[in-house]
Protein backbone atom coordinates (compact mmCIF):
# COMPACT_ATOMS: atom_id res chain seq x y z
CA UNK A 1 0.00 0.00 0.00
CA UNK A 2 1.50 3.58 -0.82
CA UNK A 3 1.50 6.11 1.60
CA UNK A 4 0.53 8.99 0.04
CA UNK A 5 -0.30 13.01 1.66
CA UNK A 6 -1.01 15.37 -1.36
CA UNK A 7 -2.68 18.35 0.18
CA UNK A 8 -4.35 20.40 -2.21
CA UNK A 9 -6.35 24.01 -1.63
CA UNK A 10 -8.87 23.73 -3.89
CA UNK A 11 -11.35 27.08 -4.77
CA UNK A 12 -14.06 27.64 -7.24
CA UNK A 13 -16.39 30.14 -7.52
CA UNK A 14 -20.37 30.32 -9.11
CA UNK A 15 -20.40 31.38 -12.84
CA UNK A 16 -20.68 34.87 -13.12
CA UNK A 17 -19.80 35.11 -9.66
CA UNK A 18 -23.33 35.10 -9.19
CA UNK A 19 -24.22 35.55 -5.20
CA UNK A 20 -26.21 32.15 -4.51
CA UNK A 21 -24.29 30.72 -1.61
CA UNK A 22 -27.18 32.64 0.90
CA UNK A 23 -26.28 31.14 4.01
CA UNK A 24 -29.05 28.49 3.99
CA UNK A 25 -28.38 27.21 0.55
CA UNK A 26 -24.49 27.74 1.34
CA UNK A 27 -25.09 25.26 4.34
CA UNK A 28 -27.13 22.54 2.39
CA UNK A 29 -24.38 22.88 -0.38
CA UNK A 30 -21.46 22.06 1.39
CA UNK A 31 -23.08 19.55 3.47
CA UNK A 32 -24.19 17.40 0.27
CA UNK A 33 -20.37 18.06 -0.98
CA UNK A 34 -18.94 16.56 2.53
CA UNK A 35 -21.86 13.49 1.66
CA UNK A 36 -20.81 13.35 -1.94
CA UNK A 37 -16.86 13.73 -1.35
CA UNK A 38 -17.67 9.95 1.68
CA UNK A 39 -19.81 8.96 -1.19
CA UNK A 40 -16.69 9.02 -3.78
CA UNK A 41 -14.25 8.25 -1.52
CA UNK A 42 -12.36 11.79 -1.64
CA UNK A 43 -10.43 12.98 1.61
CA UNK A 44 -12.31 16.61 2.06
CA UNK A 45 -10.51 17.62 5.36
CA UNK A 46 -12.18 21.21 5.55
CA UNK A 47 -14.51 23.24 3.59
CA UNK A 48 -16.14 26.64 3.52
CA UNK A 49 -17.03 29.53 1.14
CA UNK A 50 -19.08 32.95 1.12
CA UNK A 51 -21.89 34.00 -1.30
CA UNK A 52 -20.05 33.22 -4.40
CA UNK A 53 -17.46 30.30 -3.94
CA UNK A 54 -16.06 27.47 -2.45
CA UNK A 55 -12.97 26.91 -0.88
CA UNK A 56 -11.81 22.76 0.12
CA UNK A 57 -8.85 21.14 1.58
CA UNK A 58 -8.72 18.11 -0.02
CA UNK A 59 -6.24 15.29 0.57
CA UNK A 60 -5.77 13.66 -2.88
CA UNK A 61 -5.15 9.51 -3.07
CA UNK A 62 -3.18 7.49 -5.24
CA UNK A 63 -5.79 7.17 -8.00
CA UNK A 64 -6.96 10.80 -8.55
CA UNK A 65 -6.09 13.99 -10.28
CA UNK A 66 -7.31 17.20 -9.40
CA UNK A 67 -9.21 17.42 -12.46
CA UNK A 68 -10.94 14.18 -11.97
CA UNK A 69 -11.47 15.42 -8.06
CA UNK A 70 -12.51 19.39 -8.96
CA UNK A 71 -15.14 17.64 -11.87
CA UNK A 72 -16.62 15.64 -9.52
CA UNK A 73 -17.13 18.22 -6.87
CA UNK A 74 -18.38 20.59 -8.90
CA UNK A 75 -20.34 18.69 -11.98
CA UNK A 76 -22.63 16.77 -8.72
CA UNK A 77 -23.03 19.55 -6.96
CA UNK A 78 -24.48 21.76 -9.33
CA UNK A 79 -26.53 19.11 -11.11
CA UNK A 80 -27.56 18.27 -7.11
CA UNK A 81 -28.68 22.12 -6.78
CA UNK A 82 -30.42 22.35 -10.03
CA UNK A 83 -32.10 19.28 -9.05
CA UNK A 84 -33.51 20.84 -5.71
CA UNK A 85 -34.47 23.90 -6.56
CA UNK A 86 -32.52 25.37 -4.33
CA UNK A 87 -32.04 28.74 -6.84
CA UNK A 88 -34.45 30.63 -8.72
CA UNK A 89 -32.19 30.71 -11.87
CA UNK A 90 -30.09 27.84 -13.09
CA UNK A 91 -27.47 27.08 -11.31
CA UNK A 92 -23.68 26.50 -12.58
CA UNK A 93 -19.91 26.81 -11.37
CA UNK A 94 -17.30 28.42 -13.06
CA UNK A 95 -15.48 26.54 -15.46
CA UNK A 96 -12.00 27.67 -13.95
CA UNK A 97 -10.91 26.88 -10.67
CA UNK A 98 -7.41 27.67 -8.74
CA UNK A 99 -5.70 24.64 -7.04
CA UNK A 100 -3.06 24.67 -4.64
CA UNK A 101 -0.24 22.67 -3.16
CA UNK A 102 0.00 22.71 0.61
CA UNK A 103 2.60 21.72 2.92
CA UNK A 104 1.91 19.54 5.55
CA UNK A 105 3.22 22.38 7.82
CA UNK A 106 0.36 24.68 6.77
CA UNK A 107 -2.20 22.74 7.06
CA UNK A 108 -3.98 24.30 9.98
CA UNK A 109 -3.01 27.91 8.66
CA UNK A 110 -5.47 26.88 5.55
CA UNK A 111 -8.22 25.13 7.73
CA UNK A 112 -7.87 28.43 9.73
CA UNK A 113 -8.13 30.72 6.32
CA UNK A 114 -10.98 28.49 4.98
CA UNK A 115 -13.02 28.30 8.61
CA UNK A 116 -13.02 32.51 8.26
CA UNK A 117 -14.42 32.85 5.00
CA UNK A 118 -17.32 35.25 6.03
CA UNK A 119 -14.72 37.58 8.08
CA UNK A 120 -12.39 37.55 5.65
CA UNK A 121 -14.95 38.45 3.17
CA UNK A 122 -16.33 41.68 5.17
CA UNK A 123 -13.00 43.16 4.14
CA UNK A 124 -11.88 41.68 1.14
CA UNK A 125 -13.73 40.90 -2.37
CA UNK A 126 -13.51 37.34 -3.82
CA UNK A 127 -12.27 39.18 -7.20
CA UNK A 128 -9.37 40.93 -5.01
CA UNK A 129 -9.11 37.35 -3.45
CA UNK A 130 -9.20 35.82 -6.32
CA UNK A 131 -6.14 38.16 -7.49
CA UNK A 132 -3.94 37.39 -5.03
CA UNK A 133 -3.96 34.31 -5.89
CA UNK A 134 -2.68 34.21 -9.27
CA UNK A 135 -0.18 37.09 -8.50
CA UNK A 136 0.84 34.84 -4.81
CA UNK A 137 1.02 31.67 -7.02
CA UNK A 138 2.63 33.29 -10.48
CA UNK A 139 -0.99 32.11 -12.65
CA UNK A 140 -0.64 33.59 -16.23
CA UNK A 141 -4.05 34.70 -17.32
CA UNK A 142 -4.70 33.42 -20.82
CA UNK A 143 -5.59 36.10 -22.92
CA UNK A 144 -3.62 39.08 -20.94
Amino acid sequence: MPYIKIWIHLIWSTKNRQPFLKSEIKSKVITHIKENTKKKDIYLDFINGDVDHIHTLISLKSDQSIAKVAHLLKGESSFWVNQNHLTSNEFAWQEEYIAVSISHSAVNKVRDYIKNQEEHHKKRTFAEEYQSFIEKYGFEIIGK
